[in-house]
């Protein structure tokens, strides 16, 4: 057995896809703290985050042939969390339901906003984005604003960035937007 993070992980993707139960309750076990506090740090309900963590180890069940020994399981399971819990946003935000009044002040967030403002933040976003590197924009809008929601690996041969340095690109990126946007 390798050492590591990645070598633990390795083995249990593996025993899951020979249909060791063991394996994936150890697995679930060890990531489900994580995945359920994404969409909480959101400001999601428990019941909405439970949803997303459910929906999100559904994926995995679903994807467990397509990762390899070289998978990071945790970032994986972020990177789905994440899509999961700001399309809940989204459709909460279109149905005014889903999250626990302390997510945020903003009213666009919570579908409260008059059309005026909701233009006036797209405007402010736009103008956010508009300032960034061409790189940096590309990447924010394929991750984020994308309807298809392309896999790393499609934003990878899009951009041609090599998958491992999506997440960190994407970290600096959303640094330099939230500078950008402070500017308010």
């Amino acid at each position: 057995m390798m050492g590591g993070v990645r070598g633990i992980d390795r083995d249990l993707i593996l025993a899951c896809k020979k249909g060791q139960a063991r394996a994936w309750d150890r697995l679930v076990a060890k990531y489900e703290r994580l995945v359920f506090s994404i969409p909480r740090s959101y400001g999601l309900s428990r019941e909405d985050a439970a949803d997303v963590s459910q929906l999100t180890f559904t994926i995995l069940i679903q994807s467990l042939d397509s990762l390899t020994g070289e998978s990071n399981v945790k970032a994986w399971l972020a990177t789905v969390a994440r899509r999961h819990t700001w399309r809940m946003m989204e459709r909460g935000r279109r149905e005014g339901i889903g999250k626990e009044e302390d997510l945020a002040d903003t009213p666009w967030l919570h579908g409260n906003e008059k059309p005026s403002e909701r233009w006036e933040t797209i405007d402010w976003l736009d103008g956010g984005l508009s300032k960034m590197s061409e790189p940096c924009q590309k990447l924010l809008k394929a991750l984020y604003l994308d309807e298809v929601e392309p896999s790393y690996a499609e934003i990878s041969e899009r951009l041609n960035m090599p998958v491992g340095s999506i997440g960190p690109t994407r970290a600096r990126c959303l640094q330099r937007l939230r500078m950008v946007l402070g500017e308010r």
